[in-house]
């Protein structure tokens, strides 16, 4: 080959590599602009909601007066009160009612009533279409994680906190800080430390939710990507190989390879088998993350716990882990 012709092509393949890294680092910073819904005000309104375990009860009335309150309107989807074995309705009538909420332009949060089972059975007939043109922020927890991690996969931020069925119990503390979180008012933790926490800062987007939930949406649309992000997770009424199982998976996915921190809120009624595990749950997460030397914040206020304090999921975090105490920061 002329030495011309060879000059040529490697020059060219060079101009390619080069566009296809500039290429490369734009999308990465697209990927990384998250959306904030606007801020609520008072006067606006928000809609409860199931996507998963049905709610039949009577006794929503202190989630309402709660929101009312703030000065919001509640209207109750069609949702509410619907039967169908462990459901709230059948898929059908689940989606049909989550779908109208996000479509309605005046329904500014959607606060699912509970979690348990069943968001992941509507998740791929949603049309988020209109959410784009009009994002409108999504509360809740638990089961609720397929929505926080699908929106996050889309570019949206979401709220993880308390929900109506939990709010007559919550702390004060939770209560006020998804008022904080609905209304864009700045929301900051300082905690004691634990002495399980590695101690060390980082910053980054915070994603996560229910371990269980995570573990289950890999390989999915749905599943969240941990480059460079903080973690958060927690979990309930779970045995402990499940734990340790559910860690490894994520171990195995490469979600622990390449993140900044990890932020790991209560890991409530935690079972054992006959033959023990030989560690908590604790003690499993820490094993499995150890070699990664990444800051971690353990016993965190938030999960399936009366202390659930609000977390807004695709922000731009700040977390530092000292001997004294751990700080987080939501940053944007």
């Amino acid at each position: 080959m002329p030495t011309s012709r060879f000059l040529f092509i490697n020059r060219t393949f060079s101009i390619f590599l080069f566009l296809i890294s500039i290429f490369q680092t734009f999308n990465s910073q697209a990927q990384q602009h998250m959306i904030t819904p606007a801020a609520l005000q008072k006067g606006d309104t928000i809609a409860i909601v199931a996507t998963a375990r049905k709610y039949t009860d009577n006794h929503l009335q202190p989630a309402i007066d709660l929101m009312h309150s703030w000065g919001l309107e509640v209207v109750l989807g069609k949702s509410i009160g619907l039967d169908n074995n462990q459901l709230a309705g059948t898929d059908e009538e689940r989606t049909a009612d989550f779908q109208a909420q996000l479509d309605n332009p005046n329904i500014k949060a959607i606060w699912c009533v509970k979690g348990g089972y069943g968001t992941v059975r509507i998740i791929d007939t949603l049309d988020f279409t209109k959410f784009k043109q009009n994002p409108k922020w999504i509360v809740g927890f638990s089961d609720i994680t397929v929505l926080h991690n699908h929106l996050n996969t889309l570019g949206y931020k979401t709220i993880h906190g308390i929900m109506p069925v939990t709010a007559p119990r919550a702390t004060p503390e939770a209560i006020e800080t998804l008022r904080q979180a609905l209304f864009e008012e700045p929301l900051n933790y300082e905690i004691p430390s634990d002495p399980m926490n590695r101690m060390g800062s980082a910053t980054g987007e915070l994603v996560g939710g229910n371990l269980s939930i995570l573990y289950s949406l890999f390989g999915s649309p749905s599943a969240i990507d941990c480059h460079d992000k903080i973690l958060f997770i927690e979990d309930l009424d779970e045995y402990l190989y499940h734990i340790d199982r559910m860690m490894m998976n994520l171990k195995r996915n490469g979600c622990l390879e390449s993140i900044k921190g990890i932020i790991v809120g209560s890991m409530t009624k935690m079972k054992d088998n006959e033959i023990p595990w030989g560690k908590n749950a604790v003690e499993i997460i820490e094993d499995v993350t150890k070699k990664y030397h990444v800051p971690v914040i353990y016993n965190f206020p938030a999960g399936h716990i009366q202390d659930n304090r609000a977390l807004i999921l695709g922000s731009t975090v700040s977390m530092e882990v000292t001997p004294e105490k751990s700080t987080l920061k939501f940053e944007d």
